[in-house]
């Protein structure tokens, strides 16, 4: 099995003042090797979380989630993943089509060869 990894970007939603259309690179990750059913998303510096890729994917149709992530759809072509830890709160903003394409390949990259 292989190691998924793709780059997207995302926007921090704050009511700081950060400009409407600066987005942040984030790392997407899935090693079925390590884990089959979990996925990473890698913030900028040293933030990265660990969390259920069947959360990640019911929360593109419905809000899921409790405790320290949560995922849920906003409006039509949005997602929104809020990570809770010791030091606050982050929000982050995807469209919905880069984590459907992550989830597809992590699904392919699981998939058993057939012979």
């Amino acid at each position: 099995m292989s190691v998924v990894e793709q780059y997207a970007r995302a926007h921090i939603v704050s009511d700081a003042d950060i400009a409407e259309d600066e987005a942040i690179p984030v790392v997407l990750r899935y090693d079925p090797d390590i884990d089959p059913r979990s996925v990473r998303v890698g913030l900028p510096g040293p933030h990265e979380w660990t969390f259920s890729r069947a959360l990640l994917e019911q929360g593109l149709r419905a809000p899921a989630g409790s405790g320290e992530v949560r995922v849920w759809p906003c409006g039509r072509v949005q997602a929104v993943l809020e990570f809770h830890s010791p030091q606050g709160v982050s929000v982050v903003q995807f469209e919905q089509k880069a984590l459907l394409r992550f989830l597809r390949r992590t699904y392919m990259a699981a998939a058993p060869v057939r012979g």
